[in-house]
């Protein structure tokens, strides 16, 4: 029984790293973007969506042995690591309530972990397809939209409900068909995933490009783990540990404030390099 924790752990880890690598190349190739050169054919640009690319895969890994809520508060702690690293590279400065709030996103954060309860594929309405038919597409509009107004904060979060989104369909499709591919590949949610991710990786390019990494990872990853969770309990049935609703309310409630806290940070546009 401890094997497969430790699979799910250690795949989930393994994602948060590369995460968190993702997001420094893809804010370097953000801030090298120019009119002649624009980010779609920056080197390092692309290279962070491959690294994105793999963490998703392991993502995926982790969410056969772990529950989503378990699994994504470990991708969590690409926070801490993206906010440290930017610092150093970036020389990203972030005021003392700004730090709170990133340590208030990680309190809150492992608190939702701790409260998810055993991870089993409940049977589910067909209605999950097109909840997230219908979200993919408000999601596509709203990014395509916000792209060309100059606030960071707001792509942030929808690129986090994109990757999230994403989540939540590799989780419907498991669900439903189990593991035997033919089954998954039969799945309307199979092909959602795409549109999901493709959303998160517009809104996240085009926020990075306006706000600093650290703060736009943050309010990516706390909508990236909040939403998917509470969605999974309502719509697939993801249990919650008997007694642990207090928990569960108390580390939503401390992640959301450190989300507001961040989105009204006053941010400056990255310097380009």
């Amino acid at each position: 029984m401890l094997a497969p924790v430790l699979i799910g752990v250690g795949a989930a880890l393994v994602a948060m790293v590369l995460n968190s690598l993702g997001a420094l190349l893809q804010a370097d190739g953000a801030l090298r973007a120019s009119r002649t050169r624009p980010v779609a054919v920056q080197p390092r640009y692309l290279l962070g969506l491959g690294a994105d690319a793999v963490a998703w895969l392991f993502s995926v890994v982790a969410l056969r042995f772990l529950p989503v809520f378990a699994v994504q508060a470990v991708l969590g702690g690409t926070i801490a690591l993206t906010a440290l690293a930017g610092e150093r590279l970036f020389g990203t400065v972030l005021r003392r309530v700004d730090r709170f709030a990133v340590l208030g996103c990680l309190v809150g954060l492992v608190l939702v972990a701790s409260s998810a309860g055993q991870s089993r594929p409940p049977m589910r309405s067909p209605v999950v397809d097109v909840v997230l038919l219908v979200s993919v597409l408000l999601l596509s509009v709203a990014v395509l939209v916000l792209r060309r107004g100059r606030l960071a904060w707001p792509l942030a979060v929808v690129a986090g409900l994109g990757f999230g989104g994403s989540t939540l369909a590799v989780r419907a499709a498991h669900v439903q068909g189990g593991l035997d591919p033919s089954q998954l590949l039969s799945e309307p949610a199979s092909y959602l995933v795409l549109g999901f991710f493709l959303v998160g990786l517009l809104g996240y390019s085009a926020a990075l490009s306006r706000g600093t990494v650290s703060t736009m990872t943050a309010l990516l990853t706390v909508t990236e783990v909040v939403v998917p969770g509470l969605v999974g309990i309502w719509l697939l049935g993801d249990p919650v540990r008997p007694g642990w609703e207090p928990v569960l309310a108390a580390g939503l409630t401390i992640a959301v404030v450190g989300v507001v806290v961040l989105a009204r940070s006053p941010h400056e546009r990255p310097r380009r390099r």
